[in-house]
C-alpha cells in the first residue's frame, strides 16, 4: 500500500474565506481542516480540487479563482488552474 502525499492550502481565517473553505470541503470529502488563530489550513490525500462553481454557490456572487491569491498564506503541491478549477497535486 502506498502512502499518499497530502496536499494542502492555508488561508486566513476571515469571513472572506468562509465560504471558500466550505467549498473545498464540500468538493473533498478526505479533507481534513485545522483551524489556529489567524489561519485555516487544510489537508487532503493526494489531491484537491477548488470548484469555482461551488464557492459562487456559497457566496451568491461570481467568483474569480484568482481571488484566492488575496488570503492565500501558503500551500504545498502542483497547481493546475483553469477559470473553473484551481487543482492542488502531486505528480506520480
Amino acid at each position: 500500500m502506498s502512502n499518499i502525499q497530502p496536499v494542502f492550502i492555508a488561508l486566513q481565517a476571515n469571513n472572506d474565506t468562509l465560504p471558500i473553505i466550505e467549498a473545498i470541503c464540500s468538493d473533498n470529502p478526505q479533507a481534513q481542516v485545522n483551524e489556529y488563530p489567524a489561519m485555516v489550513k487544510i489537508n487532503c490525500p493526494g489531491r484537491m480540487v477548488i470548484r469555482r462553481s461551488s464557492v459562487e454557490e456559497r457566496m451568491g456572487r461570481d467568483f474569480d479563482l484568482r481571488e484566492l491569491q488575496i488570503n492565500l498564506i501558503s500551500l504545498a503541491g502542483e497547481v493546475d488552474e483553469s477559470e473553473d478549477e484551481f487543482v492542488l497535486f502531486w505528480k506520480a
